[in-house]
Formats: structure tokens, C-alpha cells, sequence
């Protein structure tokens, strides 16, 4: 497919309340490209982004819930309502890693979950972004587009095993899996579905969990930014030798397309984006949980 400009055209892009998502809405708006931002809620520096768009794009907000479907189906026809005209680009960046109301090993299920017997995780990291893509690979069919991108947000921990996150790294494992097996609708479609593979980004995702950054010595370890990878994302968009199907791995000041198969997994030297000095840390977590559990069972059965 030949290189596809953003200018003039009109994004929807979940979770853009905050982190790498907002990041490449500010990028796309800056090339003049209108952008409708889903998300439960915006951050101070959406808000601000939302109250002052760059001249040359309309930007606004949809509160959106992307574990519901109606939800991700209304964001559709609010572009057109809003004078946006039909979605080109469609990014469904919302995620979550493993909160404590709907993780494996962690914390407990929400109500919610339990009654409809299932992870909400799964629903936020996985099944949002199949779903949306499904709906708008439907809405560029109906308008005759010629040209028209899904990009994702994977990860890195689609590559590799994480013991006391396997809920997170099965959904990235999945969405880099969804991405690969869409190559074919650029060639037949001239829909592009592409995919980035953020190492470890300095946002939300992060710094607000200090579960998370235990796992992180800042003398052995590095961030990346996400600005970074909002340039990778719009590198999918516009670049002719980014084909569908393609994973763009996104480290610290590095990129490097993940292998359609047999891929050698991330590079994890220092100063790449990619490594946790103490990793191990939350796994031995995960397993003293599980022994205290154990240990709990004994001492039951004891006194029976």
C-alpha cells in the first residue's frame, strides 16, 4: 500500500486519556490529523490537549468504556455526528496490567467479573482491540476507503513469559498474534493493521504502580518515552515498507521489527528499553502467595 498521510484525516484512539495513546494523539493532531479520544477519563494533560488542539485538528473526547461493546460501537457514529466524517485510523490502545480487581494471582475479582464469569483484564487487553478492529474494518468497507490503518498496542510480553502477570502476557501475546494474521487485509482491503511493541515506557502503566516499579533499579535499567513510541505508531501509518502484519518492537532510542516467526525475542543489554534488573522480584511474590496459601489449606485440614 502506498504511504498513507495522516493530514486531514480523523483518528479514534482508546485509552488516549493518558500515556503512549496521548502521546500519538498529539503527534497525529500536530500533522493536522482530527482525532476523537475514548477513555474513562482524561488526564490534567488531556484535558489540556482537548481545551487547546492544535489549529489545524479538531480533537475531542468520548467517554468510553472498551469492555463494552456499545461503547466501542458509538465511537463510529459520534465521529460523523461531530462533523468528523468516516474514522482512516482506528488505534485501540486501552490497557490495563493486572489491577487487583481482575488479576491471576493478585488482589480479588470485582463483582462484576465474578457475576459474568470473567477477567475484565481480558476484555480491556484482548478482546477490545479484536472486537474494534472488527467494527472498523466493517466502517471502512461501507465508505469505499481506499487507504485505512488499525494500529495496536502490544507489548513486548507478547514475546516473552512473565510468572506473576501471565493474564497481561496471554492478552499481549494474543494482540501480537490478531495483528500477524491480519497481513492479508492490506493487499485485498487496503486496510493496514500493524502493531507496536513497547519495552518499558515511562507512563501511568507504570508509575503509578508500585508493585511495578519495584521490579526497576533506575542505576541498571532504562525508560523509554512515550513519545518514542508514538513515533513508531505513526511509522505503521505512513510508511510504505511497513506492511499489515508488521509488529514494530519500541525500546530506548531503538525499534526493530519483530519476526513473523521464529522471532529471537527482545534484546534485554542494558541501555535497550527492554530489561528489569529485578524482574524476579514480583514472581517470588506470586510463589510466597501461593505457598502461604498452602500453608493455609494445611492448617484447615488440621483441624478437621
Amino acid at each position: 500500500m502506498p504511504a498513507m498521510e495522516v493530514t486531514g484525516k480523523t483518528a479514534i484512539i482508546t485509552g488516549a486519556g493518558s500515556g503512549i495513546n496521548l502521546a500519538f494523539a498529539q503527534l497525529v493532531a500536530s500533522k493536522g490529523c482530527n482525532v476523537v479520544i475514548a477513555d474513562i477519563a482524561l488526564s490534567p494533560a488531556a484535558q489540556e490537549f482537548v481545551s487547546s488542539p492544535p489549529p489545524s485538528a479538531k480533537v475531542l473526547y468520548k467517554r468510553c468504556d472498551v469492555a463494552l461493546w456499545a461503547d466501542l460501537a458509538a465511537l463510529f457514529p459520534f465521529c460523523k455526528e461531530n462533523g468528523l466524517g468516516t474514522a482512516d485510523i482506528v488505534v485501540p490502545g486501552a490497557g490495563v496490567f493486572e489491577p487487583p480487581w481482575s488479576s491471576f494471582f493478585w488482589g480479588e475479582q470485582d463483582e462484576a467479573s465474578v457475576a459474568a464469569s470473567r477477567y475484565k483484564t481480558l476484555d480491556i487487553n484482548l478482546v477490545h482491540p479484536i472486537r474494534l478492529t472488527r467494527l472498523a474494518i466493517t466502517e471502512f468497507l461501507a465508505a469505499g476507503k481506499e487507504q485505512a490503518a488499525v494500529v495496536h498496542v502490544s507489548s513486548v510480553c507478547g514475546q516473552v513469559p512473565k510468572f506473576s502477570a501471565p493474564i497481561y502476557v496471554a492478552t499481549k501475546h494474543g494482540v501480537s498474534g490478531f495483528v500477524k494474521s491480519m497481513a492479508r487485509l492490506e493487499p485485498e482491503f487496503g486496510v493496514r493493521v500493524a502493531g507496536v511493541c513497547p519495552g518499558i515506557i515511562k507512563t501511568p502503566l507504570w508509575t503509578d504502580h508500585p508493585e511495578k516499579l519495584q521490579m526497576m533499579d533506575e542505576e541498571l535499567d532504562d525508560w523509554a518515552t512515550p513519545e518514542e513510541v508514538a513515533v513508531a505508531m505513526l511509522r505503521l501509518i505512513e510508511e510504505e515498507g511497513m506492511k499489515g502484519g508488521t509488529l514494530l518492537e519500541v525500546g530506548k532510542d531503538q525499534t526493530r521489527i519483530v519476526e513473523m516467526y521464529n522471532d529471537p525475542g527482545p534484546p534485554f543489554e542494558k541501555g535497550k528499553g527492554h530489561r528489569l534488573s529485578k524482574a524476579k522480584l514480583l514472581d517470588d511474590q506470586a510463589v510466597e502467595l501461593l505457598i502461604k496459601e498452602k500453608a493455609a489449606a494445611a492448617a484447615v485440614k488440621e483441624k478437621v
